[in-house]
């Protein structure tokens, strides 16, 4: 019964496959650098592909820290395309690209997503922290699209690049280059003194649907990913997803670390694992009706004081559980939401209305 598909819908698993990085980025929640002691061996990582792909996982997104820095990242990222799961690759791109260009052309992921924070080396090597970033990100994006490799960026918003998404945006259009636009959250080494603002992430919705509506998906495929378009009436759902329906964490989402302990999803702090691989099969952990609770069992009473009295709260359950849970200490209780943004904005307007009366 153990291995048995009892919790439905498993969709996307994302790994990581080494702590090991070759940057310190501002922005990193796993404060990565070093690789974890006890990291998957090669053979436990190709019985985790199987087993996924038993629990009936359509995608595997592979990522680091630096994927590209552990030495069997080819051996796994094939045994996942044998088994006839979708391949997602997700790289700093600080590297020469002429051989791992040639792998990827070999194993033919579905994509490919480089992170691309800035629009010139005075913004990337900064957020990046480390001298030449830019320039040899470039690089290895430029040799992708030669390549005729399904390339992406990913862009991690804050403060410090904020005002510079429509400089990224002139690098990437008309050029096929898919972009991907998340927020970034205080976990790991990024410090809340950097979060966007109510009045900047509102404005960050709108620049990504403007953009949607602007371009034909030909020009610049464009995604706001995790937590976008939560109930607004201005702004549309700006996910993969068709719609919001709380957070999918543990519900169709996995995440996986290098040492084999699972969360809910990746971004998740380490309160959230639920066991490790190496303990207890991912088939055992997905199916435990215990486990990933604080979304598949959720109740209306599990709302925090932010969403506690909101129409949407059976409906969005709290919103994004990583933001929530990062800034606010709980989950089920973000503290970003487009409806909430709104509904305040049309409360200072009265209150205006009634003192200009007075």
């Amino acid at each position: 019964m153990k291995d048995k598909k009892i919790y439905k819908n498993p969709d996307i698993t994302v790994w990581e496959l080494t702590l090991k990085c070759n940057l310190k980025c501002l922005h990193c929640g796993s404060s990565a650098g070093f690789k974890r002691t006890n990291e998957l061996t090669t053979k436990q990582a190709l019985q985790l592909c199987h087993d996924l792909s038993d629990l009936g996982f359509k995608g595997i997104a592979l990522m680091g820290g630096e994927l590209f820095l552990r030495k069997d990242w080819e051996v796994i990222s094939k045994e996942i395309k044998d088994l006839g799961i979708i391949l997602s690759i997700i790289t700093n791109g600080y590297f020469s690209p002429d051989k791992i260009i040639r792998q990827l052309n070999s194993i033919e992921p579905e994509c490919v997503m480089v992170g691309l924070d800035g629009s010139s080396a005075e913004i990337q090597d900064k957020i990046r922290n480390v001298d030449g970033a830019f320039n040899k990100i470039m690089n290895f994006i430029h040799a992708a699209k030669e390549a005729n490799l399904p390339i992406g960026i990913i862009t991690t918003v804050h403060k410090m690049n904020f005002a510079d998404l429509p400089n990224i945006k002139n690098i990437i259009v008309n050029k096929q280059i898919g972009w991907q636009i998340q927020e970034a959250t205080p976990i790991g080494r990024f410090p809340k003194n950097l979060l966007l603002s109510d009045e900047e992430y509102y404005t960050l919705g709108l620049f990504i649907y403007s953009m949607q509506k602007k371009y034909k998906t030909k020009e610049i495929p464009i995604v706001g990913v995790h937590n976008f378009g939560f109930f607004s009436r201005a702004i549309p759902n700006l996910s993969s997803y068709p719609k919001w329906e709380g957070c999918y964490a543990g519900k169709t989402v996995l995440g996986i670390q290098s040492n084999g302990n699972v969360k809910g999803c990746l971004a998740l702090s380490d309160k959230f694992i639920e066991g490790n691989v190496l303990n207890r099969k991912i088939q055992e952990i997905w199916n435990d009706l215990d486990s990933f609770s604080y979304n598949r069992n959720f109740k209306i009473e599990n709302l925090g004081e932010n969403c506690r009295n909101c129409k949407y709260g059976k409906k969005c359950k709290g919103g994004c559980l990583t933001r929530s849970s990062s800034i606010t200490g709980i989950p089920h209780n973000d503290p970003n939401c487009y409806y909430r943004i709104e509904k305040n904005i049309d409360n200072l307007i009265d209150i205006e209305q009634e003192n200009s009366n007075l």
